[in-house]
């Protein structure tokens, strides 16, 4: 603050006699200076708070002092100060004489210090090599545990892999594969200095790997004397077993021989109880196959759905016991192939499913000979065609199905294959038998020309085996041409005797057996085809036929109607108008002729349909026997329209001839009429010049129209 209280008193004083004005003014700025002072500042916040301290009361006679008061506390706080250092520097004299000593002392201690580590020098070296030594043989005993722990298996876990009375668990696979860890750990040792350790590591670690896996092995092929493979909870550790084991090929491969062996006889010894039903396990609600042996048929059919559903069933079980995901089966066969060189064949990889194959054909042979051997008795000893054929088609059938399973090359593939040829071989043997005696007693058709019995019955037969071999699996596109020796064999030489019969009978009886006989056949071969190519050659047979008798009612008509004359006649002739002439002249076109001509027709008409259709009365196909009829019909209408439209040309003919000679006839007839009327031959030409002049159509009067109408 740049003034004071006493200040500001003072100059008030001194200023009551100035002018007013003057007086104003200095107030004035006075304020302004106060009010222009900033009260933040930290000094007069520090000046006012000490005032506030003090208590003290705004008076004159306080202001007028205030100034030598607050100076008298300044001094006196100073004088106070300025004691207590005194006090302070004494304090430190004393300290600084104890800091003395102490040096001395230190001092002193320091050379007691050196001369002692003088002495004991030797002593620590010696020391510091004992305990460095210490540090290294520490060292080395914590490698050797490490080694030890790694590389060395415990008794106890040497014991649980090799000893044959300690079971296979979890435990001995988490042995066995720390094992295989320490034998693959010390290819690296035989890297580095320490070869001999790795050889020798190496050594003991694959005897004692072989004694695992030959433990194990044991272990498996007692299992597999005791296994159930219809259990669908196989044990676990057999297929890890397994997997295990397909490290040691040999091991591996001599298990699954004695494996395959097993199931062999268990697999035969199902099939014979089966058979029999002489086991004790036997469902007494279920009957033996050997049963039904009566029916062959039957009877294969219960011997292969058997084999079917024993080779699925074995299939499977053996897929979920050898066959893992992710491939183990065959990284364990390529690890132990890698460890054993000698043991691959010929460099091939494995092929878990091809194994499996091999193992299911293995396991399936005993059952494939005893099939073979009962179902070959079945077929020999049948004399039916048709039932030998359908035993070889369910072969065909359960042959094409296992083929999925075991692949072409099993031994019940070829057992199937051997077994549908015998069968085919049976079939063609009894059919040759049935075709020769077949043609021994078809010696003539029947009197009423239907279908023979012998055709009714190789029909019968011939369908019966279409049926058999519709379901079968042969490919569609091969179809026609397998089933084509069958149809050969079966159906072709019956057809062909009723041609040879058919050729001693006469218009239209041979057409019309043909027709029985072939339509027939064609109905029952129709809704099959893989029988189109006989179908064929049958429905040209049936054309040819049918054509024939079309041609026979065509005839029919024409002479019966009497319309044959008249056709033959006129055929001859072109439409010129020399030929038109001459036709008045003709026999059949004579007035007696031809109206007796009007007249068989006439007389034909009204029954003509029926007529001809008694000619076809014996044709088993009536509506081929109305189409026959009606294509002939239309033929005749056609004759009949060629001959009116001759007719009507002629009459047009004769007319316009008439119209041109009719002036010189009249002037001839008045100059002769005496003469000629006493002529014989002249009165005969002038009758016969009369009678040409009446017009053809008034003898034959018929239209085309009303034929069609009669005939329709």
């Amino acid at each position: 603050m740049n003034y004071t209280s006493r200040d500001y008193l003072r100059d008030d004083d001194e200023k009551t006699t100035s002018v007013a004005g003057q007086r104003s003014v200095a107030l004035s700025n006075k304020l302004s200076g106060v009010l222009s002072v900033s009260y933040a500042d930290s000094e007069i916040r520090d000046a006012l708070h000490l005032l506030d301290l003090k208590n003290v009361q705004n008076t004159p006679d306080l202001r007028r002092s205030i100034r030598s008061d607050l100076q008298k506390d300044v001094i006196e706080c100073n004088s106070s100060i300025v004691r207590e250092f005194g006090q302070v520097a004494e304090q430190l004299k004393s300290v600084g004489s104890i800091i003395s000593s102490l040096n001395a002392c230190c001092e002193d201690v320091q050379r007691q210090v050196a001369a002692a580590r003088q002495e004991n020098l030797p002593i620590l070296d010696e020391a510091s090599t004992l305990l460095k030594e210490k540090d290294d043989v520490e060292k080395k005993k914590q490698l050797l545990i490490a080694f030890n722990k790694h590389f060395v298996l415990p008794e106890e876990d040497l014991m649980v892999l090799t000893a044959t009375t300690q079971a296979i668990d979890a435990h001995f696979f988490a042995v066995l594969d720390r094992t295989k860890q320490i034998h693959a750990d010390c290819q690296i040792l035989l890297g580095s200095e320490s070869q001999r350790l790795g050889l020798e590591l190496m050594e003991q670690t694959s005897r004692q790997l072989n004694s695992g896996y030959q433990k194990l092995h044991r272990w498996i092929q007692k299992e597999f004397k005791a296994l159930d493979l219809e259990n669908p909870q196989i044990n676990a550790f057999i297929r890890r077993s397994l997997r295990t084991l397909a490290e040691r090929p040999a091991l591996f491969e001599n298990c699954l021989e004695s494996f395959s062996e097993a199931r062999r006889h268990v697999l035969t010894d199902g099939f014979y109880n089966a058979l029999t039903g002489s086991s004790a396990n036997s469902d007494p609600t279920m009957k033996p196959i050997e049963f039904h042996a009566h029916d062959a048929l039957r009877y294969t059919g219960d011997i292969l759905a058997w084999a079917h559903s024993a080779t699925v069933s074995e299939r499977e079980s053996l897929e979920s016991l050898f066959i893992s995901e992710g491939d183990e089966m065959a990284k364990g066969i390529r690890a132990g192939r890698q460890s054993e060189p000698w043991s691959a064949i010929d460099g091939e990889s494995f092929d878990g499913r091809k194994a499996l194959d091999g193992l299911v054909n293995g396991n399936m042979t005993g059952v494939a000979r005893a099939l073979r051997q009962r179902i070959e008795q079945a077929v020999q000893s049948q004399d039916d065609s048709v039932t030998v054929y359908k035993i070889a088609n369910l072969i065909s059938f359960y042959r094409v199905t296992l083929t999925k399973l075991l692949g072409p090359d099993s031994s019940v593939m070829e057992a199937l294959s051997a077994l549908e040829d015998v069968a085919m071989s049976q079939f063609k043997a009894l059919q040759s038998d049935q075709t020769a005696t077949v043609q021994g007693e078809f010696t003539q058709a029947p009197v009423d020309l239907s279908v023979p019995d012998i055709l009714e019955e190789a029909l019968t037969q011939v369908k019966a085996l279409m049926k058999s071999y519709e379901s079968s699996l042969t490919p569609v596109g091969s179809r026609e041409n397998d089933f084509k020796p069958i149809l050969s064999q079966t159906l072709k030489p019956v057809l062909d005797s009723c041609d040879s019969l058919a050729k001693d009978l006469s218009a239209p009886a041979i057409d019309i057996f043909l027709l029985n006989c072939y339509g027939s056949a064609r109905a029952t071969l129709q809704p099959f085809d893989f029988t189109q190519w006989l179908v064929g050659q049958i429905d040209q047979v049936i054309a040819s036929s049918t054509n024939n008798l079309i041609d026979y009612q065509h005839a029919f008509f024409l002479h019966v109607s009497g319309l044959h004359s008249l056709l033959i006649a006129l055929t001859p002739l072109t439409g010129s108008d020399e030929d038109l002439l001459q036709v008045p002249h003709l026999a059949p076109f004579q007035p007696a002729a031809l109206m007796a001509a009007s007249q068989t027709l006439d007389e034909f008409l009204p029954s003509a349909l029926i007529d001809a259709l008694e000619n076809l009365k014996r044709l088993n196909d009536t509506k081929l026997a109305g189409e026959v009829t009606s294509e002939a019909a239309d033929r005749f209408c056609a004759d009949f329209e060629f001959v009116e439209t001759r007719l009507a040309d002629v009459d047009e003919i004769v007319a316009a001839k008439e119209e041109r000679g009719s002036s010189s006839d009249d002037d001839d007839d008045e100059d002769g009429g005496e003469e000629n009327g006493r002529d014989p031959d002249r009165v005969k030409v002038q009758r016969d010049e009369e009678n040409d002049k009446v017009p053809l159509r008034s003898f034959y009067p018929r239209t085309s129209g009303d034929i069609r109408v009669l005939l329709s």
